[in-house]
């Protein structure tokens, strides 16, 4: 298994470096995780460039709750691939729908098209397309390079059929790019199941800033109330950990 490759979803430069550091092959580049990654920055994106000689695939998604953009966001995501292509990204991670959840052809092009041969992602919009099978054939036709995907549900270990099909369907046409749910503990068993030659996965660790302790009442981040005495940032021993049980 020493040639899967490891992709380390990140949302930070010090995320980016700990991934490095662990012998990630790759990372995706977000702000936001607990939303499931938006765009990140521009100076975080140059920021890590500096730091590290990974391919950096970074996200382009203006907000949570969906992949149906008005036209103002589509403006700002093609304002943002521009930059973010310019200031050095690899490629870019994305995906559109219509109101119905099939794949938005139009856009996509688009985005495509702005990558100018560059690798370019759908993310796990195609998990809640009504038909992945269409899904896919649109993407392969649109000249997309990878997907993204959990197989459709909630956990990627809930799916190992469904990717091992998906796998099949695509052939060499399109990669597929297991995600959602994959440990140090069942990589292996991921990989043997379905065939994949990649995997996609997280692990962070917390760390305190005690900055906010002189009023613990005061909270930023609204009525979920996040903790305020302490960050998320990739666990570098832990991505150790799977490149050692890939081999």
């Amino acid at each position: 298994m020493s040639d899967i490759l490891l992709e380390i979803c990140c949302g930070s430069a010090d995320d980016v470096i700990e991934a490095a550091r662990g012998g990630a092959d790759r990372v995706e580049l977000n702000s936001n995780l607990f939303q499931g990654g938006l765009t990140p920055s521009l100076g975080t994106l140059q920021v890590v460039k500096r730091h590290v000689s990974l391919p950096v695939m970074t996200m382009i998604r203006p907000r949570a709750g969906g992949f149906c953009y008005t036209d103002v966001e589509f403006e700002t995501m093609r304002a943002d691939a521009r930059a973010l292509l310019a200031a050095g990204a690899d490629g870019l991670v994305f995906g559109f729908l219509h109101p119905d959840g099939t794949v938005d052809e139009a856009r996509t092009r688009e985005m495509v098209a702005l990558c100018e041969g560059r690798p370019c992602v759908f993310h796990r919009a195609l998990d809640v397309t009504p038909d992945w099978k269409r899904a896919l054939d649109a993407l392969i036709r649109l000249g997309v390079t990878r997907v993204l995907t959990s197989g459709q549900a909630s956990d990627v270990f809930f799916a190992l059929e469904t990717i091992a099909e998906m796998i099949r369907f695509a052939g060499d046409a399109i990669e597929i790019l297991p995600g959602a749910g994959i440990t140090l503990e069942n990589v292996r068993r991921v990989v043997e199941a379905t065939g994949c030659r990649q995997v996609h996965l997280a692990r962070h660790r917390s760390m305190p800033d005690t900055s906010v302790n002189n009023n613990r009442s005061i909270y930023y981040g609204g009525a979920l109330y996040p903790p305020e005495d302490r960050y998320d940032v990739t666990d570098g021993d832990y991505v150790a950990a799977v490149r050692g049980r890939l081999g």
